[in-house]
């Protein structure tokens, strides 16, 4: 196991740095330069502009302002934002909390629900919870997430009033649990709905293959109980494909995430990058995006041990036994 994960992370190096060389460069190729976000605006003066450029080290070449920049981002250093004067580091670790929150959250909701719903709709595809998870399925995959978050505001805190409408914590709540809790609620309910069509949809496929094996029918040729027959035969042969499920749409619930919490004012990475863009704050927009990607490829890695923690069949080599 820890030669494989080694492996694993060896092999994602490249595509980490991949990742870095692509933004680094493509933030340098904006129309407005890094000495414009800093300060250095076309009114100044040459002298000024070039001080500032010198000063942020923008006078050297674009390879080596690169070899520079990747050092200091080895060692936790991503620079200083040009709007605040904050650290990235600082900036970016007061937004992780919130974020895992949110996405967390929905995640468990969506894994919660989307696997005995999709288990229901193989089973008894006609009951009542067959016909509720295609019609959430149904949903999650028509409606964009922009789309369901301003559903939400307008439903349940515009028209019902039930719901706060934005924000992590409401206005001199005093920053309770149960403030918390509340403002969770409709963002990541959307970032569960958003996620629970494909695992309904996967889950139902896996396990409806699998309730027709013979196995199964001669599980049931022996008297055992129905449920122990679709739950401890059926779900755990089908659990595997529904694992690669949840590894391959990780990224996907990432980025709906960050405009899930634009939309919703969520104090998280998605709103400081939102912020970062429309103020050009270009060195948090490089620290955010490389640690998006970091975190994408540390979750599949995780997501890739699990599997093979949960298949026996599969070797740590990546070939079957």
């Amino acid at each position: 196991m820890l030669h494989y994960t080694c492996k694993r992370i060896l092999g994602a190096l490249p595509v980490f740095f991949g990742i870095t060389l692509f933004v680094f460069f493509l933030i340098n190729m904006a129309p407005a330069t890094i000495a414009d976000a800093a300060g250095g605006g076309e009114a100044s003066s040459a002298a000024v502009r070039a001080a500032l450029e010198a000063n942020l080290g923008l006078d050297k070449p674009l390879p080596l302002r690169y070899v520079l920049w990747l050092k200091s981002l080895v060692q936790g250093d991503l620079g200083l934002s040009y709007r605040t004067g904050q650290p990235v580091v600082t900036m970016i670790a007061q937004r992780v909390v919130p974020s895992l929150i949110l996405t967390g959250t929905g995640v468990a909701a969506a894994i919660l629900l989307g696997i005995p719903l999709g288990v229901m709709a193989a089973w008894k595809p006609k009951s009542g919870w067959g016909k509720l998870a295609g019609g959430l399925t149904l949903l999650s995959f028509s409606a964009p997430g922009f789309f369901l978050c301003v559903l939400a505001i307008f439903l349940f805190s515009v028209v019902l009033g039930w719901l706060p409408a934005a924000g992590m914590y409401s206005a001199g709540g005093g920053g309770s649990v149960g403030d918390l809790l509340l403002h969770l609620i409709l963002p990541a309910g959307v970032v569960c709905l958003s996620s629970l069509g494909n695992l309904v949809r996967q889950t139902a496929s896996a396990c409806g293959e699998v309730l027709g094996e013979d196995y199964i029918r001669t599980a049931r040729a022996k008297g055992l109980p129905e449920w122990a027959v679709v739950w401890k035969h059926g779900f755990r042969t089908a659990l595997l494909p529904v694992v690669t499920t949840i590894l391959n749409h990780i990224p996907h619930i990432i980025g709906g995430s960050l405009i899930v919490e634009r939309i919703f004012g969520w104090p998280g990475m998605g709103s400081l990058l939102f912020t970062s863009v429309s103020s050009r704050d270009y060195t948090v927009i490089m620290g955010l995006t490389v640690v998006i990607a970091l975190t994408v490829l540390a979750t599949g890695i995780l997501m890739d041990l699990v599997y093979r923690l949960a298949d026996p069949g599969v070797g740590w080599g990546g070939e079957a036994r």
